[in-house]
């Protein structure tokens, strides 16, 4: 990888030299060299279905619009809504093929018309909406956020969808405050990790999670009190505490949507945030995806209101794309960045996969496999087979 670096950095400065020379001469050669400089790798998702459906290409490399940063990419965040859109397992999806990915980190390398606040090299995080798993990516200014000094490219990698989303829920919709109880689902993943650690910010407050068995030793200290996700939760739950939560955070949906209804105390708050249930296998079920939906409990709010309770619902992507609230996510994660420079939180990265790995990483996540974040180093070569 490094070597590749090196002949890149080489072949540019051998352009700068020459360039005057070549345009006088017309050089076929020299515009061959200029135009190799413009491509770059990224993974491209030819067709929604399984994870043949994804391979490394070379594409045209981007360049920043008025109000956006280029940005020489290191790392991109791996999210379980990711496979979601390998399957076209969304609302709208947009044509293939396509980029996927939805956040990264890197260096700044251009600035658009009408940009402020950077300068090329600051050290970045983004969101970008798709193309983030590539070489470079173009976002806009609002999306950009700069990296602390003693937070590395994987870690910034693993902060802004994981942080920003539990955050959100927690404070924002929640309204999270001292004394509080939690139930998060998936509490091994990069969501219920960055709960676990902004509920340890608020005294006294108790999280529940439930998690796949073996990864119960790993998590044990982050959870007050930790669950099988496949034994019978809500049993256990009243057994500690015979009124229930004041949250519930529910990445699975179906039948978990009731169990998590019924949780609720006066004044509870049910937040959906994901459907993880309706991806079972490799490619997208239609059998998984109507179990799913008819397993979720009709709402009827003649009876949230005589049980004083709340349900919601939160899209981080859809705030920030769609309804335009990109200052409302500044000022979070302003407070967030806040929160990691006095050691308060801290992204815990699961592993690290070279960009032609991403087949064996989002398999990974089938498996819920992870603890933590999964890190795309665009970087890293390939790990060799063993025979």
């Amino acid at each position: 990888a490094k070597e590749g670096a090196q002949r890149a950095e080489e072949t540019e400065q051998m352009i700068e030299k020459e360039g005057g020379k070549e345009a006088a001469e017309g050089s076929a050669a020299g515009s061959l060299r200029a135009a190799d400089t413009k491509e770059m790798r990224a993974v491209v998702l030819s067709a929604f279905g399984g994870l043949n459906k994804l391979r490394v290409s070379k594409k045209a490399m981007p360049e920043p619009q008025e109000g956006e940063l280029k940005i020489r990419v290191k790392a991109c965040g791996l999210n379980f809504i990711d496979l979601m859109v390998r399957q076209g397992n969304i609302d709208n999806p947009p044509k293939t093929p396509l980029v996927p990915g939805f956040e990264c980190s890197g260096i700044v390398e251009a600035l658009g018309d009408s940009v402020k606040g950077f300068e090329i090299g600051d050290r970045v995080m983004a969101f970008v909406n798709y193309n983030a798993w590539a070489e470079v990516v173009c976002t806009p200014v609002e999306f950009v956020y700069k990296i602390p000094d003693d937070m590395s490219f994987s870690e910034a990698a693993a902060f802004p969808m994981n942080f920003v989303t539990a955050y959100m829920m927690l404070f924002e919709v929640a309204n999270l405050r001292e004394g509080m109880s939690v139930l998060v689902h998936s509490a091994g993943g990069g969501v219920g990790q960055a709960v676990a650690q902004l509920c340890s910010t608020i005294p006294n407050v108790t999280v529940f999670g439930t998690a796949s068995s073996f990864k119960h030793e790993a998590i044990k200290d982050s959870v007050t009190h930790l669950f099988d996700r496949n034994a019978d939760y809500v049993q256990e739950i009243k057994r500690i505490s015979t009124e229930g939560v004041d949250i519930v955070l529910d990445c699975l949906c179906g039948e978990n949507t009731g169990k998590g209804l019924s949780l609720l105390k006066p004044l509870g708050t049910y937040i959906l945030y994901g459907s993880s249930n309706m991806v079972t296998g490799e490619t997208k079920s239609f059998f998984s995806f109507a179990k799913s939906w008819w397993q979720v409990e009709k709402v009827n709010p003649i009876k949230l209101y005589e049980e004083n309770k709340v349900i919601a619902g939160f899209s981080l992507l859809n705030l920030l794309f769609k309804q335009n609230r990109g200052g409302l996510i500044k000022g979070v994660m302003d407070k967030l960045l806040n929160l990691y420079n006095n050691k308060k939180i801290k992204p815990v990265v699961d592993s690290l996969w070279a960009l032609e790995e991403v087949k064996e990483a989002m398999q990974r996540i089938h498996d819920r496999g992870n603890i933590g974040k999964l890190i795309l180093d665009v970087e890293k070569a390939p790990t060799p087979l063993v025979s």
